[in-house]
């Protein structure tokens, strides 16, 4: 359960990270310490074996008699110890350590610098608090002290310096055969590397803790919105649609995909009050009329009418029904709308000859309210579904005519600006009020009932006005002054 947890799997991670960058970084820091502790000793050995190397002299030479020499005595260049053919022992060199360079071997360092030198595989000199090394020293990986040493009469390059135990040591073999070793004790270097290790481990294990505090803190914060996320949706999943996730860091990722989620839950708000709305308008609409021809029934079959009578009734539900089919297909042509499943054709037109044809339909409806209606129409060629396009004119013109005053007037303009068609329709009628202007595009709405007239009118058209223009990729607005009149205006792209 924990690993399947995004914020346990993060705080692994951290960790991990962590734990490798501080491992990485005492290492280092160990290591670079070990090298710098080495390199101080390893001149310390470099500056003694140099001291114990200046104290080994060969003795010197002899110096020539220049008087009469005894008779059978070896030549003067001959050395005195020659032997007998085949071998030259060399002779002994002399080893004196000077006294001021013997403080530099002996117990009063804490590193105890001791020095050993060999002849032919046999210790030849010592300082007094050398340790027991000689097994050690004859595995030397580079020289062996117990072959007699064959180097030549020139420099040679010493080997590095090693270390075995508590100790290191470096060796310098001489041309004349001697071989020296210097050491010393790295014990106070081991534990002071040890304490340092240890100091390091404390303090990696402190900066661990705190990052992994840190780390969870910091972790926690930024997926507080996912919890948030989670508890509203839950909510809104049990019905309640008024849930918003609450996000302070609102620049964040998870606080922008948060204010997402909010816009979205907004608008399925929006969507779910609006459905609510549309179904309990839609069944106040039908009711009307169902009840009248219930009623018209109901009566008719009370008693026994005469013709004219059941005429009447008959014409009463017709009307009724009338009225429902319009309704409905409204309503079905607004949910294909909706849905996308409308189509539109895509043809080129002129829209000032169907502003025109629909301005021209309607004069008889406008001579029977005394509404004059005017018209300046430039031409304008868009592409689009001509037919729906003349629905939303002639639903613009109805309104105006419909609610303008007796002699009054409907301006219709056309005009091109700014690569769209800008289509206003605007009467002199009463207006609408400031609190009803935002809703006239909402179906169902009519703010003031005088507005309401006989003719059947649900609401619904300024409804599938709008769908039908935003479908064509356009926008549709109103404007209004109470007793001045109402302005809508069109734009619909030009191609």
């Amino acid at each position: 359960m924990i690993f399947k947890s995004i914020k346990w799997r993060l705080q692994l991670w951290y960790g991990l990270i962590l734990v490798l960058v501080l491992a990485g970084f005492g290492f280092t820091a160990c290591q670079l310490e070990w090298g710098r502790q080495m390199r101080r000793i390893d001149e310390e050995l470099q500056r003694r074996i140099g001291v114990v190397a200046a104290a080994l002299r060969p003795p010197p030479p002899r110096r020539p008699d220049f008087g009469r020499q005894p008779f059978g005595s070896p030549p003067l260049n001959q050395p005195p110890d020659e032997g007998p053919p085949g071998q030259n022992p060399r002779p002994p060199i002399e080893f004196h350590l000077p006294p001021q360079a013997a403080g530099l071997f002996g117990p009063g360092d804490q590193n105890n610098f001791y020095f050993v030198i060999f002849r032919d595989g046999t210790e030849f000199a010592a300082s007094t608090n050398q340790p027991n090394r000689t097994v050690t020293r004859s595995f030397h990986p580079l020289i062996s002290v117990n072959t007699p040493s064959q180097f030549p009469a020139k420099e040679v390059k010493p080997p590095p310096p090693y270390v075995i135990g508590e100790f290191r040591e470096v060796c310098r073999p001489l041309p004349s055969g001697e071989m020296i070793w210097v050491g010393c004790s790295i014990a106070p270097e081991l534990k002071q590397l040890n304490l340092t290790a240890l100091k390091l481990t404390g303090a990696g294990g402190i900066i661990l803790l705190l990052g992994l505090a840190g780390g969870w803190w910091l972790v926690g914060r930024a997926l507080r919105p996912i919890d948030s996320i989670s508890s509203a949706a839950t909510k809104i999943s049990a019905g309640d649609l008024s849930q918003r996730i609450n996000v302070a860091e609102t620049e964040s990722e998870l606080g922008q995909l948060a204010a997402v989620l909010n816009s979205t839950f907004a608008r399925l708000e929006a969507a779910f009050a609006q459905q609510q709305q549309f179904t309990a308008d839609a069944a106040h609409e039908l009711r009307t009329p169902v009840s009248v021809v219930l009623t018209q029934a109901q009566t008719a079959l009370s008693r026994e009418r005469t013709t004219a009578e059941y005429r009447e009734t008959i014409e009463a539900c017709q009307r009724s029904a009338q009225r429902m089919r319009r309704l409905i297909e409204s309503l079905l042509e607004l949910a294909r709308l909706d849905a996308g499943q409308e189509s539109m054709k895509r043809a080129r037109f002129n829209l000032a000859g169907t502003v025109d044809d629909c301005a021209e339909q309607l004069k008889p409806l406008a001579g029977q309210r005394h509404v004059k209606i005017l018209a300046e129409l430039a031409p304008v060629e868009i592409t689009g579904d001509a037919e729906r396009l003349a629905q939303v004119i002639t639903n613009l013109l109805v309104n105006a005519i419909q609610y303008n005053r007796p002699d009054g007037e409907v301006r219709a303009k056309l005009e091109a600006q700014s690569g769209l068609a800008v289509l206003t329709v605007a009467d002199t009628g009463q207006g609408i009020s400031p609190e009803d202007l935002p809703h006239v595009f909402e179906r169902f709405y009519r703010g003031d009932k005088s507005r309401t007239v006989s003719n059947g009118n649900a609401g619904l058209g300024l409804a599938i006005a709008k769908a039908i223009v935003e479908a064509h990729g356009g926008t549709i607005s109103v404007s209004s002054k109470p007793g001045t009149g109402t302005t809508f205006t069109a734009m619909l792209p030009l191609v």
